[in-house]
């Protein structure tokens, strides 16, 4: 009977102390509703830490809740550790080791921006604008960017293969596994073509283009008849680089604004007097791999009427990301802080450049004037590279 007793007083107990933690909780949820603050997150960190059935370090609570923030915002803001900041400033510097392709999301789906050449990734063959399904045999529609990238990095820094599932547009699905390898990225390409054509071709926007990109004009001695800017598959770099080299072919005009919602962030560059090769007819060629820096460019001269383009729509990357260092140095935070308007004040974001010259890749490409510029026999010439055959042919058509 005591026993009975002892029991229903220990059953009685918890039931009164379960009463009263709930009340608690309801008398307590609207203030602590309204304070999301410093002293509720650690609060909370306390409280799993302490009373969690596993133990979880307040190190791995601290990586989830920093994890939890970067989920609300844009897929192009994250944290980086040490390391991925010595991956970007050598990539900045045209050398990184990796697989040699950019990703971002793209109407909640995950593409390939573009794959570099000669890279793991290029000579697996995969293309601009691939929609990958799955990493590792991860399903990518259950990971967000970040998770995708995470994966990625973790299987680049510590030198494993990397298997992807990816989809080339309105075809079936195909699988491909890669070695991660050290990528030389030249940012600048250049060469001169018969009927004295110059062909520049951009990769990426890295600490050296605008100066490159100067030492290859000057080394041609002849004047060119005309200019062929090729930015496909560039999934763009530094910003400071695009502007720059905008403002070497426009005389006047609006290059790029940006708008955020710190001072610094709001901007407006306009181009200087000095030009280069001034008079000389430009085309620019863009694909759905031209992103970022590179649509700035295009945008830049296209619409100050610099420059045809020619191909497919671009990307679409229309924000601006900033490396911010954290007190502990050597880590940063790499955050959108502003969106980019064309010199028109048009928002690209999520819709690309739309071409002066849209390629039709089984027919003969005509220009704004609806006038045939190449057939397909013609482009079996310049090795079926059509966007390229279309740019020499308007531009012998000008002579």
């Amino acid at each position: 009977m005591s026993q009975f007793i002892r029991y229903l007083g220990a059953m009685l107990l918890g039931l009164t102390l379960g009463l009263s933690v709930s009340l608690s909780g309801q008398e307590n949820a609207k203030p602590i509703l309204n304070q999301y603050d410093y002293p509720l997150l650690v609060d909370i960190m306390d409280t799993i830490e302490t009373y969690y059935v596993n133990q979880i370090s307040r190190d791995e609570l601290i990586e989830g809740a920093i994890e939890g923030m970067f989920k609300k915002l844009d897929p192009y803001s994250g944290y980086l550790t040490h390391q991925d900041l010595i991956n970007i400033r050598d990539a900045n510097k045209g050398e990184y080791f990796g697989y040699g392709f950019e990703i971002a999301s793209d109407n909640e789906l995950i593409r390939i921006i573009s794959p570099f050449e000669d890279s793991p990734a290029a000579r697996a063959g995969i293309l601009a604008g691939d929609q990958i399904i799955a990493v590792n045999k991860h399903q990518v529609a259950e990971m967000a960017l970040n998770d995708v990238l995470a994966e990625i990095r973790y299987h680049s820094v510590h030198d494993l293969p990397l298997t992807l599932t990816l989809k080339h547009t309105d075809q079936q699905s195909y699988q491909v596994t890669l070695k991660p390898d050290t990528i030389s990225v030249a940012s600048v390409q250049g060469k001169w073509l018969e009927g004295d054509i110059a062909y520049i071709r951009l990769t990426s926007f890295q600490d050296s283009t605008y100066h490159e990109l100067i030492n290859q004009i000057t080394q041609w001695q002849n004047p060119a008849k005309g200019l062929i800017l090729d930015l496909r598959n560039n999934p763009g770099g530094l910003l400071d680089q695009a502007i720059r080299i905008a403002d070497l072919f426009l005389a006047k005009g609006r290059i790029v604004s940006t708008s955020g919602r710190f001072f610094d962030a709001n901007s407006d560059y306009f181009a200087s007097p000095q030009t280069l090769m001034t008079n000389v007819p430009i085309l620019v060629l863009i694909n759905k791999g031209s992103a970022s820096a590179s649509e700035v460019l295009a945008a830049a001269l296209q619409e100050n009427g610099r420059a045809l383009l020619i191909g497919e729509t671009s990307f679409g990357k229309g924000t601006v990301q900033s490396l911010i260092p954290t007190i502990h140095m050597d880590s940063a935070i790499k955050l959108t802080i502003a969106h980019y308007n064309t010199p028109k004040g048009n928002n690209i974001h999520a819709k690309g450049i739309e071409p002066d010259i849209k390629i039709a890749r089984k027919a003969a490409v005509k220009d704004v004037m609806d006038m045939s510029i190449i057939n397909s026999e013609q482009a079996e010439q310049h090795n079926e590279d059509l966007p390229l055959a279309s740019a020499i042919a308007w531009i012998e058509k000008q002579k």
